[in-house]
């Protein structure tokens, strides 16, 4: 063989010896595969065969979040009052059927009124044959839940976000605090609710429109005549919201029955057509003030609620009501009351 071409196979020899020097050895490879742990069989990879270097820069800004994943977090932080308590944006796992609040639940241990309704009435009931024996201050709660039963998202282009709702509240007033008539619960009001809730989130002049809902809504007291009080209505539901303040808006159609038959057919005249809640929070403290009105007749009421720490999620409460329909049976009464007591959740 010429010299030359001794020096080619001998360089190709030693290329080729190079080469499978560098590459692992099929056995080591077998016995890397064969480890039942992932890490380990990936360590063990790693070793015999290194990672390719790269030049390519790392990058240098983030991948922006999507914004579904912004209104996740921000709910999960409890930065968005209305958010929060209506579930919005909680995309990374099943929400349905977790019971969340709805119109506040708490205990008033003590509530007094300046002026107890003992003779209620209403047009189309006869009036009590004696006035009521009614204390003064009786013990007063309310439990308030909500549902989600159905998510739609992106049912049809334009259309927000919905979800189906069913919603319950329930308002006890006890005499507890009345031996001489056995302690009677003096009037319970059973409030079903069905929702239809769509979340825009749009923002405007420094406000964040989160909710739009329209809700069939029954309530009545569960009384033989002549105390029995209900009735329907169809609402709207707006909620806007800033930092640390929420704003529920909710006007109301009443539907109406045959005047015979109906148990109270003046009561849009003391309940109007509508309310107004805003609730503001402060650190651990919370605001709440609920009003409605109606301008035709004059009437109306205003609610006021402060909720303070007392020890991990029960807060102590002080409410104060002033005006008409604290109660269906006092729907057509007016006084001012003032409660202290515990609170488990607040309204919004």
């Amino acid at each position: 063989m010429p010299a030359a071409g001794r020096l080619l196979a001998l360089l190709l020899v030693s290329t080729a010896g190079i080469a499978l020097a560098q590459e692992p050895a099929k056995s080591e490879l077998e016995q890397c595969a064969r480890l039942a742990d992932p890490k380990e069989r990936l360590a063990c990879f790693d070793r015999l065969v290194p990672a390719p270097t790269t030049t390519e820069e790392p990058a240098t800004r983030e991948t922006p979040m999507p914004p579904e994943a912004r209104v996740s977090a921000e709910a999960e932080r409890g930065s968005s009052l209305i958010g929060e308590r209506w579930g919005i944006g909680i995309l990374d796992r099943d929400s349905r059927f977790d019971l969340r609040s709805h119109k506040g639940s708490y205990l008033l241990l003590a509530r007094y009124s300046n002026a107890p309704n003992t003779l209620p009435t209403s047009p189309t009931k006869p009036p009590l044959s004696a006035p009521l024996d009614i204390d003064q201050t009786e013990a007063k709660f309310q439990l308030s839940f909500k549902v989600r039963l159905a998510d739609f998202e992106h049912v049809v282009d334009g259309v927000p976000p919905a979800a189906l709702w069913v919603g319950y509240t329930q308002q006890s007033h006890w005499q507890v605090y009345n031996p001489q008539v056995s302690r009677p619960f003096r009037e319970t009001n059973y409030e079903p609710e069905l929702m239809l809730a769509f979340f825009p989130d749009q923002t405007a002049f420094g406000w964040r429109w989160r909710l739009l809902a329209l809700g069939l809504d029954h309530q009545s007291n569960g009384q033989s005549d002549p105390l029995s009080r209900s009735w329907n209505r169809v609402y709207l539901l707006f909620g806007i919201e800033r930092p640390n303040l929420g704003l529920l808006i909710r006007p109301w159609v009443r539907i109406n029955e045959d005047y015979d038959r109906d148990d109270n057919p003046d009561i849009t005249r003391y309940l109007g057509y509508g309310d107004i809640t805003a609730v503001y929070t402060h650190g651990d403290h919370t605001y709440s003030l609920l009003g409605r009105y109606n301008p035709a007749s004059g009437k109306g009421a205003v609610q006021a609620a402060w909720s303070f720490p007392l020890q991990r999620t029960v807060h102590g409460y002080l409410q104060l009501f002033s005006g008409y329909g604290e109660s269906l049976i006092d729907y057509n009464w007016r006084q001012t009351t003032i409660g202290i007591g515990i609170s488990i959740s607040d309204a919004l």
